[in-house]
């Protein structure tokens, strides 16, 4: 669709983007609709992804990983996922290696990661992250979770909510208050899986559109966590999460555009076959200047992308440059999800087709890794300083 040549990949990573292409055509689209009804994909699902390699490629060798540190393989992982319409396994296959995984792996203590990285790698360990709180979200200082050192453990107690994976996850992240009278230097980061008494999870919840992505209230009540599981050092999770937040942005940036590609393709080829005032409605100007406006911004949204990635790649990006990513490309996805929609008529409403699911998963995009009104003040403060 693009009229500018994408020149970020190899063939190599051509060949890698095919077989991703193949395993998401035989192993996930024809079982999404079954998980949107049980809110949740399968585990077989996510052994699979272990078995073909697809999970934490850049986990070292040492502990059963590839050492892929080359991160346009996780780029175009999460392009074809997006590409695919199944918008609840485009979320949440990547938060596993992308998002959760990177703290284990730059914080987390040998005894930890040789506990918890081979499990991750295989998916027999579905990871997740627990920041939000039914009282704090973007304003993480807020958080009132607590971890109270005990000497040989800390003690954990508190909530979280929202979180992706929540109801099937082994491991997860959790941000917790080692000290609340510090703010966010009282934050640590902790890691706690389904082993540990006192852990237990809510029902999925009923949202609103990503209805095959695992959402729950995750809850701690005197979990011993031993000292092992502390990521890093104590009083410094706060500075851990503003710095693995880039990488989650861009992620979600990377997601937003590809899934606002699939629903503006398949409205293409619904314009193209839908007949209308004795025409086709593909004829009629205002279609064709509708996919227009669209194929242009998805084309400067692919671009801009692209450069981001390699920025990444170069260990360049920044936190403003991936907040204006996800700014950006959550909002382009929700436009093109809505005139998508508008162009299907009344088909566009009907769950049976992918756009209406498009438009639902789309809005939850500028909420969640920052709302975007966060972005925002990110992005200007870079332009301010």
């Amino acid at each position: 669709m693009y009229q500018v040549p994408r020149t970020i990949f190899s063939d190599e990573h051509e060949l890698f983007r095919q077989s991703v292409r193949d395993f998401i055509a035989r192993e996930i689209t024809p079982n999404n609709a079954a998980w949107e009804k049980n809110k949740q994909v399968s585990r077989e699902s996510w052994r699979k992804l272990g078995e073909n390699g697809f999970l934490c490629m850049q986990a070292p060798e040492e502990y059963g990983g590839m050492g892929i540190d080359d991160f346009r393989y996780n780029a175009i992982f999460i392009e074809e996922l997006g590409l695919s319409s199944c918008s609840g396994p485009a979320i949440g296959y990547p938060l596993h290696s992308d998002i959760v995984f990177p703290y284990l792996l730059h914080y987390g203590t040998e005894a930890a990661k040789a506990r918890y990285i081979p499990g991750m790698i295989s998916g027999v360990m579905i990871g997740a992250i627990a920041m939000t709180e039914p009282g704090a979200g973007s304003d993480l200082q807020a958080i009132r979770a607590t971890a109270e050192d005990k000497g040989d453990h800390y003690l954990i107690n508190g909530s979280k909510t929202f979180i992706t994976n929540g109801y099937l996850c082994d491991v997860v992240v959790v941000a917790a208050k080692t000290d609340p009278t510090q703010g966010a230097k009282g934050i640590s980061l902790f890691l706690i899986d389904n082993s540990m008494a006192g852990f237990s999870k809510g029902v999925p919840f009923e949202k609103v559109g990503l209805h095959a992505q695992d959402t729950c209230e995750l809850f701690f009540e005197d979990v011993k966590v031993p000292k092992e599981n502390l990521l890093g050092n104590v009083g410094e999770g706060f500075k851990y999460l503003m710095t693995e937040l880039a990488q989650e942005r861009l992620i979600v940036a990377l997601a937003a555009v590809s899934l606002a590609e699939s629903a503006f393709l398949s409205t293409v080829e619904y314009v193209k076959n839908r007949p209308a005032f004795g025409k086709m409605v593909s004829d009629f100007q205002n279609t064709r200047f509708k996919l227009a406006e669209m194929g242009a911004k998805l084309e400067q949204g692919r671009i801009y992308s692209d450069q981001l990635v390699m920025l990444h790649n170069a260990k360049k990006l920044d936190g403003a440059m991936a907040s204006s990513a996800k700014y950006l490309m959550t909002e382009l996805q929700c436009w093109v999800s809505d005139e998508c929609v508008q162009l299907h008529g009344g088909y566009g409403y009907m769950w049976e087709y992918s756009v209406a699911r498009a438009f639902a998963d789309a809005r939850v995009q500028r909420i969640y890794a920052g709302t975007n009104e966060i972005m925002k003040e990110l992005i200007a403060r870079k332009i301010l300083q």
